[in-house]
């Protein structure tokens, strides 16, 4: 049960008409009070109950972060009589779900349909909290209330901003892959073609064979290889979880993985996703060519960084016991974080490295630049010094990243993911992949 603002309104007014009574004021309180108490008792029972309205369903599953999803709901009222009110439509904040509130007005044995638009402040699954209806009478004093259960799931997908840096990296793979054969071989490439000899050629290209056969000496063209396997790993830790501007690391190193995932595909490799911290968060095996990137973007859509210490012996456990034996690109997105890595990775990758290619990929803080070059006072040289000290642990990780035959990639959230797709197309240059 629930009170209109008429009847507030009715309420003060009997409240004046006793005052206007004077000493007749007890009995006339007795009678207005009677008399609302009845007509607010009768206009709940001619109120349609809403505990016998069907719902109905319908609209987007899925909606990427900062878009917007629509959502139809269908209201049926099986009763005889009109229901009028207020619907709502109930989803958690994060959801922006609008408007709030619909006003109904469904006649006997007819339907109305009621449209919720969402645009999700956050990635991840949003469910519906519940629909509240609320009949109200004829008189509109008083109204019957009830919230039912009607399921639905949007999945608020990562916004994949990087995907503007697309058609230029396919561009330089077209040209990569069409215009420019390369003349050496490489561990990631394979035979194009046959052509003639020229003065500038490397003379280890030379096919005697088919030099023997024509008047001419020929020379073998490569190219780089397809159908290439690349895992992405993403490193859901603590060192995740940290907001470099007003977005989660996590988050930035998703974007950067979308784009490499969408160009990798585009080039004919398969490429895979792992989520992980001390267990397996998320994983996504590629079956055959085709394009994996909506099971990937799936995928990251719930995953949230977990506050506990990355276990770097398990991960590599976990890549090194993988369903591909052969040699595959590793691409870690992770945080450059000193201890983090001299305490867990860095120990592991020689057994890593043995056996694929690894990429380490970090977002780095703009605002550690920006903390360095400050001066002027005691406070300002502190923060310059830590962002000093910050900047020599990262460039001393990466230093001994590479000693141990890893590649690196440290930008900051605006570059991160072109300089990696870059760093995917020229390990396909030098066919490394």
């Amino acid at each position: 049960m629930a009170v209109t603002g008429r009847a507030v309104f009715a309420g003060f007014a009997g409240a004046l008409v006793v005052l206007i009574a004077g000493s007749a004021g007890t009995w006339v309180l007795w009678t207005v009070l009677a008399a609302l108490a009845a007509a607010i008792a009768a206009d709940l029972v001619c109120a349609p109950s809403p505990r016998n309205i069907t719902f109905d369903r319908d609209g987007d599953t899925s909606v990427r972060l900062g878009e917007t999803a629509t959502l139809t709901l269908t209201v049926a009222n099986p009763a005889r009589r009109t229901l009028r009110g207020v619907l709502r439509d109930a989803w958690a904040p994060s959801a922006g779900a609008l408007p709030a509130a619909h006003p109904v007005s469904i006649p006997g044995g007819e339907r109305r349909r009621v449209t919720t638009h969402l645009t999700p402040q956050r990635r991840g699954d949003l469910h519906a909290s519940g629909v509240t209806v609320r009949s109200v009478g004829p008189l509109g004093l008083a109204a019957r209330q009830c919230t039912h259960n009607v399921a639905w799931t949007v999945r608020s997908l990562p916004p994949f901003h990087s995907r503007r840096h697309l058609p230029g990296k396919l561009a330089r793979l077209r040209e990569l892959d069409g215009q420019h054969s390369a003349l050496v071989r490489g561990q990631g490439s394979e035979f194009d073609s046959l052509r003639e000899y020229v003065p500038g050629d490397d003379v280890r290209s030379i096919d005697w064979r088919a030099t023997a056969r024509r008047d001419s000496v020929v020379v073998r063209t490569w190219r780089p290889e397809r159908d290439r396997r690349i895992l992405l790993v993403l490193d859901t830790g603590r060192t995740s979880a940290g907001r470099v501007g007003d977005t989660p690391r996590l988050d930035h190193a998703m974007d950067a993985a979308l784009l490499l995932a969408a160009l990798a595909v585009k080039a004919g490799d398969r490429v895979d996703l792992l989520g992980y911290d001390r267990r397996v968060r998320a994983r996504v095996r590629s079956h055959g060519r085709g394009s994996t990137v909506p099971s990937i973007v799936q995928a990251m859509a719930p995953l949230e960084p977990e506050l506990v210490e990355s276990d770097s012996a398990g991960l590599v456990s976990t890549i090194l016991g993988g369903h591909s034996r052969n040699r595959q690109l590793v691409v870690l997105l992770t945080d450059l974080n000193a201890t983090a890595m001299e305490e867990g990775l860095l120990p592991m990758l020689p057994s890593l490295t043995a056996r694929h290619l690894l990429l380490v990929a970090a977002v780095g803080d703009p605002q550690v630049t920006e903390m360095a070059a400050e001066r002027g006072d005691a406070r300002s040289v502190y923060r310059a010094a830590a962002a000093e000290r910050t900047a020599s642990d990262r460039r001393r990780i990466t230093t001994e990243l590479r000693r141990y035959g890893a590649e690196v990639v440290d930008a900051d959230p605006e570059h991160i993911a072109p300089a990696l797709a870059d760093a995917y197309i020229a390990l396909k240059a030098q066919g490394r992949l």
